[in-house]
């Protein structure tokens, strides 16, 4: 181990190394960041003093949950989850509002601004010291613009991180939603313990968050992990698949739904009809669940898709960890991960663990959760002497 002082600008990453855990050992954390143990203490003496930190037993520390508030919220294209939380990242209220997209971005902003600011009391306004948010869009690293979130009408170059910085006058975090998945699942998921590591988004659509040396990767645009336009057919090369992609059009929600309505002869009923005209993998798996040997048929076909997908990511990224969120992933996870397993060993034999998230919907609210932690660390790290 090499000794030797501990700058202010690895301030950050200390205290980002103890908001991995929950309660930190310093003699531990001294030899993660490869310096003395003293200049380890002179940090968190100043972080004590500062109110970042605090004491817990036994030569170890955490993040102070006193120190104030944070916002974690997910938008989706139907919807809002506004998430509060403590300075330790524990939620003490959250809230789920219905958005209308067609509306568009000017109104769900202000229902975003509004949604704050009943989340938190006027009285506490004052503690709240960031704001975290995942979007259905590519951001770009540099501007933070909302690049183009499909499902929303009019949103493409939305500065939406501007918009909340005026407002609140407080560091904003704003990222994809697969990526902020991917920090979730890293802060309080199936891999806490993986460095690289892919979280693939099964919905409606597709997406991945990648985890490279426990750091997100998101690419020279911010679209690293769009993996809508990976294609696994050579021969459909020149095809026009739009803004769906290749990938998309097959491996998702509605590459289930547009399958299942060409094999099935029927579906189960009216609602089943409404939710598959709405793009909506429901009655596959309903008809799944139910022993309906063309519903079967079609999720072993897209699931094989989905395995060759797999395996061609990890060729080339050779990751820890491979882990599959969203609601696709809720539909038969059994079966799902059976057959991609199987198909992305026999392509890549060695092929890392496959595994379904245990944060389910709430993987990328508790991302955007962490995000504004880290913004309010890095804030308070930059006001330090």
């Amino acid at each position: 181990m090499k000794s030797g002082h501990c700058p202010e600008t690895d301030a950050f990453q200390i205290l980002k190394a103890i908001s991995l855990r929950t309660n930190t050992q310093l003699k531990s954390l001294a030899k993660k960041m490869a310096t003395d143990l003293s200049e380890i203490n002179g940090r968190i003496e100043e972080f004590r003093r500062a109110g970042l930190v605090t004491a817990a037993g036994s030569g170890r520390v955490r993040l102070n949950p006193d120190f104030g508030y944070v916002v974690g919220i997910d938008m989706g294209a139907s919807h809002l989850h506004f998430a509060l939380a403590d300075f330790s990242g524990k939620v003490i209220t959250d809230s789920v509002e219905k958005v209308r997209p067609e509306d568009g971005p000017r109104k769900t902003i202000n229902q975003i601004k509004n949604g704050i600011h009943r989340l938190i009391p006027k009285e506490k306004r004052n503690r709240l010291r960031a704001v975290g948010l995942a979007v259905p869009s590519a951001v770009d690293p540099r501007s933070g613009l909302v690049l183009m979130a499909n499902n929303l009408p009019g949103w493409k170059n939305i500065n939406l991180k501007r918009e909340l910085e005026r407002e609140f006058r407080l560091p904003v975090r704003i990222e994809n939603d697969a990526n902020m998945a991917a920090i979730g699942e890293h802060w309080r998921g199936v891999a806490r313990n993986a460095e690289n590591f892919v979280f693939i988004a099964l919905g409606t659509g597709i997406g991945s968050g990648i985890f490279i040396n426990g750091r997100l990767y998101v690419g020279r645009t911010g679209a690293a992990g769009e993996l809508q336009f990976l294609n696994v057919d050579w021969t459909k090369w020149n095809e026009d698949f739009g803004s769906t992609g290749y990938f998309e059009s097959y491996a998702s929600g509605q590459g289930i739904a547009t399958l299942g309505r060409k094999l099935m002869k029927a579906r189960a009923n009216a609602r089943s009809k409404g939710l598959a005209e709405a793009r909506d993998a429901y009655f596959v798996f309903e008809a799944y669940r139910n022993g309906n040997a063309q519903a079967r048929k079609a999720l072993e076909t897209i699931f094989t898709i989905l395995g060759v997908g797999i395996a061609n990511v990890v060729g080339i990224l050779d990751p820890d960890l491979i882990v599959l969120g969203g609601g696709v992933s809720r539909g038969a996870p059994e079966f799902m991960l059976s057959t991609v397993t199987r198909v992305a060993r026999k392509i890549q034999p060695n092929c890392p663990p496959i595994l379904i998230s245990k944060l389910g919907d709430r993987a990328q609210t508790f991302g955007a959760i962490y995000s504004s932690l880290m913004a309010a660390c890095m804030a308070a790290t930059g006001q330090l002497k």
